[in-house]
């Protein structure tokens, strides 16, 4: 029963940290540890998961409880980081009402959950963006700027809330480590090469957002390819 129990833990601990990301951020203004705190969670939702198997209990439940958490952690919590870093220029500019376009960040975010837990092709590979991933995004843009461009935020977040949502197949990052060779893993190559050379360029956390939307963009222009 402890064995069983253990995933769920690190699950809870991932949610733990979105509801104190939530706080960190709306409640005591700071951005920053609050965008730590998302990184934290990502982190445990990645242990959750890889704990279950290694232990061989993974379970339905443990499943909807990691859909649950990441709501929180990659929904909820960057939308409040958001709202954070652009409320004084909303409001300075009369225009506060816009903030409410992030509140459409953890619906997006909850549909996208919930769709990929019914979906049995996204075993392998994802279609649309992972909900962690688009998080990650919004964490290099709150460790990099203490007060970024309102529109462009608005306007990024909306582009990624579509993305979450859509059939785009993304390529999967996993090598095929029976054959190493170039021809084989060219993709994967391609993207770990020009991610050495956005952080070689950008020396600062932008680059995790970089690396995010790097990995859509190569997505598009595979699928083009190979369509």
């Amino acid at each position: 029963m402890i064995k069983r129990q253990i995933p769920n833990l690190i699950t809870l601990c991932n949610l733990a940290c979105g509801v104190l990301s939530v706080f960190a951020a709306l409640v005591w203004g700071y951005t920053t540890q609050a965008a730590l705190l998302i990184c934290l969670g990502i982190l445990f939702d990645f242990f959750d998961g890889l704990t279950a198997r290694l232990l061989g209990v993974a379970s339905p439940m443990g499943k909807e409880l990691d859909s649950l958490a990441d709501v929180v952690t990659s929904g909820v919590a960057p939308a409040a980081i958001l709202y954070r870093l652009t409320e004084q220029t909303f409001v300075n500019y009369g225009t506060q009402w816009m903030s409410v376009f992030f509140l459409l960040i953890p619906l997006f975010a909850a549909y996208r959950l919930a769709k990929f837990n019914l979906d049995t092709r996204q075993s392998h590979s994802f279609l649309g963006l992972p909900v962690p991933s688009q998080a990650l995004v919004w964490v290099g843009v709150a460790l990099t700027y203490d007060r970024p461009s309102a529109i462009a935020v608005l306007v990024v977040s909306l582009l990624l809330d579509i993305l979450m949502v859509t059939e785009l197949p993304l390529f999967s990052l996993k090598f095929n480590f029976k054959d190493l060779s170039w021809r084989t893993n060219s993709i994967q190559y391609i993207f770990l090469i020009v991610c050495a050379v956005i952080i070689a360029l950008l020396h600062d956390w932008i680059a995790i957002s970089a690396i995010i939307l790097w990995y859509v963009v190569l997505s598009l222009f595979t699928q083009r390819k190979h369509a």
